[in-house]
């Protein structure tokens, strides 16, 4: 997931998908407790585009802040 394809979303399409990252993110740890994960390499990858959506989505609350 790229930053410049998050930055052309909507706050609320943003929060959707933080929504979705967090409960993959979920699934991706009982999957790594109960030995069933298999690529452990997405743990990393949804963890940094959790990261990035919230970045983003702080970005433009400061941005509709300022005006």
């Amino acid at each position: 997931m790229k930053a410049d394809d998050l930055r052309g979303q909507s706050p609320d399409q943003l929060r959707d998908q933080l929504t979705q990252l967090k409960k993959e993110a979920f699934n991706l740890r009982f999957q790594q407790a109960t030995g069933q994960l298999e690529n452990t390499a997405r743990m990393r990858v949804v963890r940094r585009d959790v990261a990035r959506v919230k970045t983003i989505l702080s970005q433009k609350a400061a941005e509709a802040a300022a005006k």
